[in-house]
């Protein structure tokens, strides 16, 4: 090891789950199999979601609180502690080469999982990665401590169907103000504020709602700075990987103090923040970037924007690990600018939703 080699500060390597790591969305798949009609249900609380985050910006409401409006009838409808537990471990789908990538990245540096998703699915995805939990953030959940009357539910159940048979909020990309909607998104959202800022809040089974506090926007933020100041990492030293409009907060944050942010396969609302696209099919391709940025900081993982070369990957991440890195397609790393961020989330999205299925790939 050369004498600069001895010098290199520690790094940080912080990323989300769902996307960087896993195909899965724990919360619409909760939905999925647990309510009536649920993926249609969690599609349109989670653009809901997207509009009152990135639109109105509701004070107070933070991107993912999506995790805690559905709760109720997740929860009138049955679901337990333990059925979160089990089902998750069932349904846990890992992206292509993300348990060599981040076995790979732990041995080397701090790796912390920053994440929206309730507590059992990361759980989960803990004992696949043999990650330590304690380097995880996550929304914490227990079913169990809440009942729900039999009136509730009976509420419940007619506004989910209510809520199934709503057509899907429309939110143009340059949408600023309710106003910016067509006037049916305008009364959908209208409708969807009176049920769960007016009706909702008004039974007893809203507490369970009110108690939980999901790790998104500025949570994953804090988050990010919790772990950096536990493993006394400073900003400029810390990458964060993300796909969505919950990473935006910690996007914006590591970004202004000089830390490396990466959307992988993201959508537009990550691409809006990130400093660079990663878009692959295979997540091995972090294992690159997180080793350039050990060794090199975010001046080298810059030189990764130029290409891939066997020689490159050969001596970031040994023959083995580099025989396996995809080549078909090659995974694509660019710098974001104006000019060619709507053609790189056009291409981003697709690949989205190629690797995690059309549902999943355009919840926000």
């Amino acid at each position: 090891m050369s004498r600069a080699q001895d010098h290199v500060p520690v790094k940080l390597y912080a990323t989300d789950c769902e996307g960087p790591i896993s195909k899965n969305d724990n919360a619409y798949e909760l939905c999925e199999r647990f309510l009536p009609e649920g993926a249609a249900f969690f599609e349109r609380v989670s653009r809901y979601d997207d509009y009152l985050a990135d639109v109105v910006r509701k004070p107070g409401y933070r991107p993912g609180d999506t995790l805690r409006l559905i709760l109720p009838f997740l929860r009138a409808y049955g679901v337990s502690d333990g059925d979160a537990e089990e089902f998750s471990e069932a349904t846990l789908l890992l992206m292509p080469g993300a348990k060599e990538a981040i076995g790979f990245l732990k041995a080397r540096m701090p790796v912390y999982m920053i994440s929206t998703s309730y507590c059992p699915y990361v759980r989960a995805l803990c004992r696949a990665l043999d990650l330590p939990e304690d380097r995880t953030y996550s929304t914490e959940v227990a079913f169990d401590r809440y009942e729900v009357r039999e009136e509730e539910r009976r509420l419940l159940g007619e506004l989910l169907e209510e809520i199934v048979g709503m057509p899907l909020i429309q939110l143009p990309p340059e949408a600023k103000a309710p106003n910016d909607l067509d006037p049916e998104s305008r009364e959908v959202a209208l409708r969807m504020d009176e049920i769960f800022w007016k009706v909702l809040p008004g039974t007893s089974c809203w507490r369970m709602a009110e108690d939980v506090r999901p790790v998104g926007g500025e949570e994953k933020a804090r988050a990010l700075e919790e772990a950096l100041t536990r493993e006394g990492v400073r900003p400029e030293h810390a990458l964060y990987v993300g796909d969505s409009i919950t990473d935006m907060e910690a996007f914006g944050w590591l970004r202004s103090r000089g830390g490396l942010t990466i959307s992988f396969n993201g959508n537009r609302y990550a691409l809006r923040e990130a400093e660079l696209a990663c878009i692959s099919g295979n997540a091995l391709v972090l294992a690159a970037v997180g080793e350039m940025f050990r060794r090199e900081g975010k001046e080298g993982v810059r030189k990764l924007t130029g290409g891939w070369g066997p020689d490159v990957l050969g001596e970031l991440l040994g023959p083995e690990l580099a025989d396996s890195f995809p080549s078909d397609p090659p995974p694509k790393l660019v710098r974001i600018t104006e000019g060619n961020r709507e053609a790189l989330t056009a291409e981003s999205e697709k690949v989205r939703k190629q690797v995690r299925g059309e549902a999943v790939g355009r919840l926000g």
